[in-house]
């Protein structure tokens, strides 16, 4: 038989949480260089510091400020996402990915790139043994129609979209461990901000499956990923680094 050629996708393991915008300003960086064609179509998975990621919305709230002030009272930082949406919580036991396609004409792929990504999660947690679903659960942080819930009761993947002329970034978070710490940070984040939403929707993979590690979730979406893409292993290039370092403070909120 004929071999098929698959896509490729560079796969990036580097994480930088320090200072905390700094994740926010690699992947935008990337961002731009698929854009410009300087670099291929890339996969990042890696494990973030703790952040609360404020959307658009968020900072023309009139608690914004106040938003900002219990997120680094419980210890977290506060950037600006680099999609919309609202607040999301990063931390230490959670997964943060990138996925950046360059694209011509990004905007008609949207919804397929969201699916596609939903789907590739859902097999990967499905594979750890998690009732793992597309869909908005009610009440949860930060809705959207292409979330991962586990069970139909609470969400474990969140994700969101920026386009840049000719490319993609689908970009999220998934919450290997750690509920507890969405839900203490989040209550008065979004009580500042007037969103309303349930604590109870706020979930995590290793309550769904105990014992599951970051290992053990990153292997699964990497695999998943690899059923459909050939992932070529890659460090970030140091003058990436640079110049994410340099952008990093346009990813601190703008707190008046």
């Amino acid at each position: 038989m004929e071999r098929v050629d698959r896509p490729t996708l560079t796969l990036f393991r580097d994480g930088f949480s320090d200072p905390p915008p700094m994740d926010t300003a690699v992947s935008s960086v990337l961002l731009h260089r698929v854009s410009d064609g300087s670099m291929p179509d890339l996969l990042r998975l890696h494990r973030p510091g703790a952040i609360v990621a404020f959307g658009p919305k968020d900072q023309h709230e009139p608690g914004f400020a106040r938003a900002v002030a219990a997120a680094r009272e419980q210890g977290f930082g506060a950037v600006e996402r680099l999609a919309g949406g609202r607040a999301a919580v990063f931390h230490e036991g959670t997964l943060a990915f990138s996925w950046v396609t360059h694209d011509p004409d990004p905007r008609p792929g949207i919804r397929p790139r969201f699916q596609a990504l939903a789907e590739l999660m859902v097999e990967a947690f499905v594979s750890l043994g998690v009732d793992a679903r597309v869909g908005e659960v009610p009440g949860e942080y930060c809705p959207g129609e292409h979330s991962v819930n586990a069970r139909g009761r609470v969400k474990v993947m969140g994700v969101g979209q920026r386009l840049v002329a000719n490319a993609a970034h689908v970009g999220g978070v998934i919450v290997v461990s750690g509920a507890d710490r969405i839900r203490d940070v989040l209550v008065p984040v979004y009580e500042a901000l007037g969103l309303a939403w349930d604590p109870a929707t706020a979930g995590a993979l290793a309550d769904e499956v105990p014992g599951l590690t970051h290992e053990d979730v990153a292997t699964a979406v990497l695999r998943s990923f690899a059923s459909r893409f050939d992932l070529q292993d890659a460090s970030i290039p140091d003058d990436v680094v640079t110049e994410a370092r340099a952008a990093a403070p346009r990813f601190e909120p703008t707190v008046r």
